[in-house]
C-alpha cells in the first residue's frame, strides 16, 4: 500500500471548515484601514500637503521631493500607531512575482549615549537601492553590479503586511533601463492618456484625462495541503506531470455556479474580510467549470491601482489557503483533461468628465466617439495582434491557450452582431456622403440606436481571446499565473500609438480643408476595412478557423520562443519607442528573460517528471509486475497446463502491457535527458529555448502517456501518488 498518498487522502477526508472570525460590522466600515489613502491622507497630512500629493496623482504632475518628507512623516506616524515596526520598497521584477526587503524604522538619534529612535524620511521613502543582483535583467546588468533603483509610485497607495509597512515602487538600473513591470505600465497609462485625449478633444474640449480602467477576474483551483504535499510534480512546477483523468471530471458541468463546497467558502469569506481591508473591492466569487476550481473578481478599477491589487491578491489567497490547509494553484493548467485557469482582462478607457469611451452615447456626437474608439481598438489589435499574443504567452499558459475552455492561440476580435451591422454600414455607405452629426440621425447606421441595442444584447463568444461585451473589451487569454501589466503594457501602448495615428490623419484631412465629421466619417470607413481581417465572431476551436487566420495575414505561430520574437520586430520596437515606453535595449533584454524563463521551466519539469517515472512509477509498476508474475507460478503449480493457461491469461496480457510501458518511459526519459544535455550546450538563449521547446518538451507528454496507462493498470493500493479523483473531488 502506498502509505504517504492514503495517509493524505485520509488526511484530506477529516478536514472541517475553519472557523472564520467576521469582523462585526459593514466592509463599508473597515474598507481601505490597512492602506494610505486619501481618508489617511487627511488625518495625518497637512492640507497643503495634501493638495499637492492629490494633484500629482490625478493630474500626473511631478510630486516635488521636498513634499516627500511630509508625506513620509505623517506616513510613519499613521504606520507605528497601526503596529508597524519596518517598511519596504514593494516592486515588481520581471518574475511575475513581487519582491520586497525589510528595514527597521530604527536608527541612532543624534545624541550621545546610543540611543535609538524611530525614523523614517523622504529620502527613504522617494528611494531605495536594493541588492537587486540576482533579479532577471536579461544582460543591462552585470551580476556583479548590484546596484539598482527602486523609485515611490505615489498613485498607489502604500499598505500594512503584519508589521511591515509595503510602499508601492519602480524598480529602474542604474542607467535608468526599467527592470519591473511598473516602471512601463506606468509609461504606457500616460501615453494612452495623452493620446487619448488628443482625439477626446475632437468631441468635447473639456475632456482633460482619460484614465485606462482594469477589472481583472482570477480563476484557480484549491488542492487540499496533504495531497498537495504527496505530488512532487505540483510542489514543483505548479502542474500535474502525470495523472489520468477522473472517470468523473466536469463533463456534466455541475460544479459550475453551483454552491460553494464548505471548506472554500469560508476560505472565500476570509479572503474578502482581508482584501477589504486593503481597499480591494472584492464584488464576485463563485465555482468555475473545473472540480475545485472558482474564481473571484473584483470592481472594475484604474489599470495601474487594480495590477497592484492583483499581485496582493494573489499573495493574501496563498497565506489564506494555508491558514485553511489548502494551496492555492494558479498555474494555467495544473490538471489534464480539465478546464485551464485564465486572468480576464476586462479593459475599458474613460475621461476625467466621467465618460466611457467603450460606451455608446445618447447624441450622434457621442456615438461618434464611442465608434472612433471602438474602431481604433480593433485598428491597433489587428497591426499588433502578434504582440499581443507574445505579451500573454508563457510555458504554462501555451497548455491552456486552445483547449476547449481557453481563446485560441490565434488572436481575433469578437463584436457582437450589432456593433458589427454597424460597422458594416458604415464600410459599405458611399465614399462622397458628406456627413455631419446632425445627420448621423438620419443615417441609417442606426449608430444613434446603438445604446437601446447594444448594453443588454451584445453576444457572448467565450472563443474569443478578444471581445467586446458592451462597454469594454476582454482579454480573455491571459494566464492566471501572470502579472496583468504585461498585457495592459502591450495594449494601451499599441492603443496609444494608434490613436496618435488616427489624430494625424484627421488633422491631416482637416488641414485640406475637409469638415471635422467628414474627415473622421473617411478615416473611420477605411480602418474599418483595413482591420476587418481581424475580426471573427465564429468559432476560434475550429480548423477551418485556423486556415482562415492563416490566408487572412493573422498571427498563427505556436512556438512560444518564436511568439516572443514579435517583441523586437521593428515594427514593435518603432511602437515603443515613440510613444517613450520602451527602448530596443529594454524590449530586447526583457526577450531575453522570457527566453530564459521559458528554457528553465521545461527544464524543471523534465527533471521532476524524469525523477517521478524513475522513482516512483517504475518501481511500482515492477512491484506489481512482480505479484503478477508470482501469480502465474502460482497458478502453473497449481492447475492443470490448459487451465493454468486459460486463467493465466489476463495475467500475461497485463504483464506484456506493463512491460511496454515501463520501457516506453524508460527509453523516452533517456532520450529526453539526452536531449537536455544537447540543448544545454547551446549558447544562444533564444535558440536554446526553441530547443527546448521542440525538442525536450514533447517527450513530457510522450511519458506522460505511459504513465497514466500505468495507472490505470496498477493495483490502486500500490499507486504512490494521489488521483486525479482525489485532488480533484476532496474538498
Amino acid at each position: 500500500m502506498s502509505t504517504i498518498r492514503f495517509k493524505a487522502v485520509e488526511e484530506a477526508t477529516k478536514r472541517l471548515p475553519l472557523g472564520v472570525k467576521s469582523p462585526n460590522m459593514q466592509p463599508s466600515e473597515y474598507y481601505g484601514v490597512n492602506i494610505f489613502d486619501r481618508k489617511q491622507m487627511s488625518k495625518y497630512l497637512s492640507k497643503e500637503t495634501m493638495k499637492v500629493l492629490t494633484d500629482a496623482i490625478d493630474e500626473g504632475i511631478t510630486l516635488p521631493r521636498e513634499i516627500a518628507e511630509h508625506v513620509a512623516a505623517g506616513m510613519k506616524l499613521w504606520a507605528i500607531e497601526m503596529g508597524v515596526t519596518h517598511y519596504t520598497h514593494w516592486f515588481q521584477p520581471l518574475t511575475d512575482g513581487t519582491a520586497e526587503k525589510h528595514d527597521s524604522f530604527i536608527d541612532y538619534a543624534n545624541e550621545p549615549g546610543g540611543k535609538i529612535i524611530e525614523k523614517f524620511s523622504g529620502k527613504l521613502l522617494a528611494q531605495q537601492e536594493p541588492d537587486a543582483s540576482s533579479f532577471p535583467s536579461g544582460g543591462i546588468r552585470n551580476t556583479f553590479e548590484a546596484r539598482g533603483y527602486t523609485a515611490w509610485d505615489p498613485s498607489s497607495p502604500a499598505f500594512i503586511v503584519n508589521d511591515t509597512l509595503c510602499i508601492p515602487t519602480v524598480f529602474i538600473s542604474y542607467t535608468g533601463e526599467a527592470l519591473d513591470y511598473k516602471t512601463p505600465l506606468l509609461k504606457a497609462l500616460s501615453a494612452v492618456d495623452k493620446a487619448a485625449v488628443d482625439v477626446c478633444k475632437l468631441f468635447d474640449p473639456k475632456v482633460k484625462k482619460v484614465y485606462s480602467y482594469l477589472g481583472w477576474e482570477q480563476e484557480f483551483f484549491l488542492v487540499d495541503k496533504a495531497l498537495y504535499h504527496a505530488r512532487p510534480d505540483l510542489k514543483l512546477t505548479g502542474r500535474t506531470l502525470i495523472g489520468h483523468e477522473s472517470a468523473k471530471n466536469q463533463q456534466l458541468e455541475d460544479h459550475y455556479f453551483g454552491a460553494v463546497p464548505m471548506r472554500v467558502a469560508a476560505f472565500m469569506r476570509e479572503v474578502e474580510f482581508e482584501a477589504y481591508r486593503y481597499g480591494i473591492p472584492l464584488k464576485t466569487r463563485h465555482n468555475e467549470v473545473a472540480p475545485n476550481q472558482f474564481e473571484i473578481a473584483p470592481i472594475y478599477g484604474e489599470t495601474n491601482l487594480a495590477n497592484d491589487q492583483n499581485l496582493l491578491v494573489m499573495s493574501i489567497m496563498d497565506k489564506i489557503a494555508n491558514k485553511h490547509h489548502f494551496k492555492l494553484l494558479i498555474h494555467e493548467k495544473p490538471f489534464a483533461g480539465v478546464n485551464g485557469s485564465g486572468k480576464h482582462n476586462n479593459w475599458s478607457l474613460g475621461t476625467n468628465t466621467g465618460v466611457g469611451l467603450f460606451t455608446p452615447g445618447k447624441t450622434p456626437n457621442e456615438n461618434l466617439q464611442f465608434i472612433s474608439f471602438v474602431v481604433n481598438a480593433i485598428m491597433a489589435v489587428y497591426k499588433n495582434n502578434a504582440l499581443l499574443k507574445a505579451s500573454i504567452m508563457t510555458a504554462g499558459n501555451a497548455h491552456r491557450l486552445g483547449a476547449n475552455e481557453a481563446p485560441p492561440i490565434i488572436i481575433s476580435v469578437f463584436l457582437g452582431s450589432h456593433i458589427s451591422k454597424v460597422l458594416d454600414k458604415i464600410e459599405e455607405s458611399s465614399e462622397d456622403d458628406d456627413i455631419t452629426v446632425e445627420e448621423l440621425q438620419k443615417m441609417k447606421l442606426g449608430v444613434a440606436h446603438i445604446p437601446e441595442v447594444l448594453i443588454d444584447n451584445t453576444d457572448r463568444n467565450r472563443t474569443s481571446p478578444f471581445a467586446f461585451t458592451g462597454n469594454r473589451f476582454e482579454f480573455r487569454a491571459v494566464g492566471s499565473s501572470a502579472n496583468c501589466a504585461s498585457a495592459m503594457i502591450a495594449l494601451n501602448s499599441v492603443m496609444a500609438a494608434q490613436l496618435i495615428d488616427f489624430k494625424k490623419e484627421i488633422d491631416k484631412k482637416m488641414n485640406a480643408g475637409m469638415k471635422k465629421e467628414q474627415a473622421i466619417y473617411d478615416t473611420l470607413r477605411f480602418y474599418i476595412k483595413e482591420c476587418k481581417a481581424i475580426r471573427f465572431d465564429g468559432n476560434g476551436y475550429s480548423d477551418e478557423w485556423k486556415k482562415e487566420a492563416e490566408k487572412r495575414g493573422l498571427n498563427c505561430e505556436t512556438s512560444v520562443p518564436v511568439i516572443y520574437d514579435s517583441y523586437i520586430s521593428p515594427q514593435t520596437v518603432h511602437m515603443f519607442e515613440s510613444i517613450g515606453v520602451m527602448n530596443e535595449r529594454e524590449l530586447k533584454a526583457r526577450n531575453e528573460v522570457k527566453w530564459e524563463t521559458y528554457t528553465k521551466k521545461i527544464q524543471i519539469e523534465a527533471r521532476v517528471l524524469g525523477d517521478i517515472s524513475m522513482n516512483h512509477i517504475i518501481p511500482v509498476a515492477t512491484q506489481y509486475q512482480t505479484a503478477l508474475l508470482d501469480n502465474v507460478y502460482k497458478l502453473n503449480s497449481t492447475f492443470e497446463k490448459e487451465k493454468a493457461k486459460t486463467l493465466n491469461e489476463h495475467n500475461i496480457a497485463l504483464i506484456e502491457k506493463i512491460a511496454t510501458h515501463i520501457l516506453g518511459i524508460k527509453n523516452n526519459v533517456d532520450d529526453m535527458v539526452e536531449a537536455r544535455k544537447i540543448a544545454n550546450k547551446i549558447e544562444n538563449v533564444r535558440k536554446k529555448a526553441i530547443a527546448y521547446h521542440d525538442t525536450v518538451a514533447p517527450y513530457l507528454e510522450i511519458i506522460r502517456y505511459h504513465s497514466d496507462e500505468l495507472e490505470l493498470i496498477v493495483d490502486n493500493q500500490m499507486w504512490p501518488l494521489p488521483k486525479y479523483r482525489e485532488l480533484l473531488f476532496i474538498s
